[in-house]
């Protein structure tokens, strides 16, 4: 099997596996997550990897080809590490930054907002985002012209790496636990920790509220690598995982509006998605609030 192949496989073996074990524990068996959770999640697992991604890179490889075809594979002999440290700053570090700004501008959050709403975790709940979301994140822009400059083997061991992090993060199955248990691991888990990003800290990302001591949710950023927070200021640590997760924005909404936003929006006046700017727009850079009961769906 070619290295493409395996790159692709990866991801796709560590989301079953991942899966199975939440199933086996009764993660997708109570009503928690709804019809329209379980949709939003599907499609997003489905449509970033097999239209958004290979759309934009083709279209940039295109571009590249005609307008600058002298660049194909320039780097391509370059020494690997810069190869790597040009995807961690222009794929991961940028997507942190993107993360970051969709909990402080109102529009981006829209496109953020299904990430959030769900009021569980699980490997599922890894790559739920507006379409639009995903389609102009500037690190999936950037990898393809780092792919066009000839750092593609160095990107075929990257991706399957970051998206395993990354979805290890959000997963049910709290791998992290192994390393608080015992103390002789202590030293280990606190270099991993504030390496890259573990159920524990990136749970704190999507707990309801800071007022718990433990959650996060506008901090902890950090996607492949948490060490963009620990540099930023942005990481809190605290070894517990929450036990309320979600947004104190409770309104829930269609999985076509959520998803296709602000291409379809909000036949409900009240909602956020009426509008790409409306009075109800929710402050993603505030800490929890109960909304009065005329907000709550």
């Amino acid at each position: 099997m070619d290295n493409e192949s395996i790159s692709k496989l990866i991801p796709v073996l560590v989301l079953i596996i991942l899966g199975i074990i939440e199933s086996i524990g009764g993660l997708y068996f109570h009503d928690k997550r709804s019809k329209d959770d379980l949709t939003i999640e599907l499609i997003s697992l489905t449509v970033l990897p097999t239209l958004i991604q290979p759309a934009i890179l083709v279209f940039v490889l295109f571009i590249m080809n005609l307008w600058l075809p002298i660049y194909e594979d320039y780097f391509i002999s370059t020494f690997f590490l810069w190869h790597v440290l040009a995807f961690l700053i222009l794929d991961d570090l940028t997507q942190y930054l993107w993360h970051r700004l969709s909990h402080v501008n109102s529009f981006m959050w829209k496109l953020h907002r299904p990430h959030h709403v769900v009021e569980e975790m699980g490997v599922l709940v890894t790559y739920r985002n507006a379409i639009l979301y995903y389609a102009f994140m500037p690190g999936i822009w950037f990898s393809a012209i780092l792919i066009y400059l000839g750092m593609i083997e160095v990107y075929l061991y990257y991706l399957p790496i970051k998206m395993t992090v990354i979805m290890l993060a959000h997963s049910e199955i709290r791998w992290d636990r192994f390393l608080y248990k015992y103390k002789v691991l202590h030293p280990l888990a606190w270099l991993v920790e504030r390496t890259i990003s573990t159920p524990c800290t990136h749970y704190a990302h999507h707990g309801l509220t800071s007022e718990d001591g433990v959650s996060n949710p506008n901090g902890n950023y950090g996607n492949l690598l948490f060490f963009w927070d620990i540099l930023f200021g942005t990481a809190k640590i605290t070894r517990k995982y929450p036990k309320r997760f979600g947004a104190w924005n409770k309104m829930k909404e269609p999985w076509y509006v959520q998803l296709l936003f602000p291409i379809i929006k909000s036949k409900d006046p009240k909602s956020e998605l009426s509008s790409i700017k409306t009075e109800m727009d929710f402050d993603p850079s505030k800490d929890y609030k109960d909304y009065s009961s005329e907000y709550i769906k």
